[in-house]
């Protein structure tokens, strides 16, 4: 079993700044990619940003230059740091982790969600 603890999020007002975290552990061989997706109201939940156990990230069109996902490797640990947020990227967003345990089958685990709301 996994667990991923998320935190950061909150209530920022329009052009402001906010970082998320979030922390898996439990029976992890190795973590392939960790990323945020998000889920406005209304909406299908999308990908945010991703990133690889290379170091490669992807990010939505509509975050790039706005938004910066890391990773600590030896924390299991993946961050987004979201600058000039919008009132367009109030959501709850999810951590999301794909990993392979030390019995090698491959598991995708999602954390508990965190509101973030931009006010305008």
């Amino acid at each position: 079993q996994v667990q991923l603890v998320e935190s950061g999020g909150g209530l920022v007002q329009d052009g402001g700044s906010l970082g998320l975290s979030c922390a898996a552990s439990g029976n992890i061989f190795e973590i392939n990619r960790m990323g945020w997706y998000r889920q406005a109201p209304g909406k299908q939940r999308e990908l945010v940003a991703i990133i690889f156990s290379g170091g490669t990230t992807n990010y939505a069109d509509s975050v790039k230059g706005r938004f910066t996902i890391s990773r600590d490797n030896a924390k299991s640990t993946v961050y987004l740091r979201m600058n000039s947020l919008k009132p367009g990227d109030t959501a709850v967003y999810y951590c999301y982790v794909y990993l392979r345990s030390p019995g090698l089958r491959v598991e995708n685990y999602w954390g508990q969600g965190t509101q973030v709301t931009v006010s305008s």
